[in-house]
């Protein structure tokens, strides 16, 4: 009997396969050492295998589809309600080979090797600024506690820090200026790292048609532009800007029963980075619109007049998200709205 389906429960060393015939009869269903898994999978005939999108599910996705099988991912969330009970690599494994066959089942795009590469950047970039972050509020805590604050802004703080590391101390004692002189060094290290990895950014980014086109819109540069390209490539696997932007959680929350409509907060599911990114790159945007409203498009200008920044800022990152989705499926350049 050919076994047509597989379910892959992916894991560092040892993986389940669970696999079905093409009327749902099981055929196997055991583990399998990381060494031997692409030559199990290279004595098979071609069918369909299904994984969670986890953490090297991309690169199992591309071996396998290198040796002629439809490897396709899935949230893993989606995969959840078919687990029966309990919680075993054998039942994730049944549990993922059921998912797979569904035909309202939503996939996930695998990456590029190159895709991942670009991914990295951002994701070390990310890591750098969150603990520039907890640096600078580490210093500032501990000026308070001496009775010295400083300016808002990271520009203040650096200006701050140089300063410190050129001899001009603060009146506090000798002990603790020792320990700020160590944060203050680590913080301009960490400045010069992410100085860096903005820079390849760049770089890589004038280098891809579709960032350099995304960047021609207004509240995205080259770090929210190649983020975008990284993450969905040409956004195909999307059906509509619609989906685009509900995956990336900017579509509000649907809580409709009984024929009444109720709509809540933005979900904030899928991508937070590339969420967060939109949202400020249109704050940006929208901030503009406030001390320069002649320098945006009329619909920019009405909504940031009409509504709280924030939720003006959501929605036009809603908006550029679905815009996002023609530019990239249809090769469009961005085309400035009438109204």
């Amino acid at each position: 009997m050919t076994v047509k389906t597989i379910g892959l429960d992916l894991a560092k060393d040892v993986f389940q396969v669970h696999g079905i015939s093409e009327n749902g009869r099981v055929i196997f269903n055991k583990t399998i050492k990381r060494k031997k898994l692409l030559g199990f999978f290279e004595a098979l005939p071609p069918c369909v295998i299904g994984m969670e999108a986890c953490g090297s599910a991309h690169y199992w996705g591309r071996e396998l589809r290198k040796l002629g099988h439809d490897a396709r991912l899935m949230p893993a969330s989606y995969v959840k309600p078919y687990v029966k009970r309990g919680k075993t690599d054998a039942v994730d494994a049944e549990a993922i080979c059921e998912a797979v066959r569904r035909p309202t089942m939503r996939f996930v795009e695998v990456k590029s090797e190159d895709q991942q590469a670009l991914l990295s950047v951002h994701r070390s970039r990310d890591l750098v600024v969150r603990q520039r972050t907890q640096v600078a509020n580490m210093i500032r805590s501990l000026l308070r506690e001496f009775g010295h604050v400083l300016p808002t802004g990271i520009e203040a703080l650096t200006a701050f820090a140089k300063k410190h590391l050129d001899g001009e101390h603060p009146d506090m004692p000798e002990l603790a200026n020792g320990i700020l002189g160590t944060q203050c060094y680590q913080l301009l290290g960490l400045n010069e790292r992410i100085a860096g990895y903005t820079r390849l950014i760049e770089q890589h980014a004038l280098l891809d048609a579709n960032a350099r086109r995304l960047m021609r819109m207004p509240g995205i540069g080259p770090i929210t532009a190649s983020a975008l390209v990284a993450t969905i490539g040409d956004a195909k696997q999307f059906r509509t800007g619609r989906d685009l932007a509900a995956w990336l959680g900017l579509t509000p929350l649907n809580k409709s029963s009984g024929g009444k409509e109720r709509l809540g907060k933005i979900t904030k599911k899928g991508d937070r980075y590339l969420r967060k990114l939109l949202v400020v790159g249109m704050t940006s945007r929208a901030l503009l619109a406030r001390t320069h409203p002649e320098r945006v498009d009329i619909w920019t200008a009405n909504i940031v007049a009409d509504k709280p920044l924030r939720l003006a800022t959501v929605a036009m990152a809603n908006k550029a998200a679905r815009v996002v989705w023609v530019m990239l499926t249809k090769k469009q350049e961005y085309r400035q709205p009438a109204f």
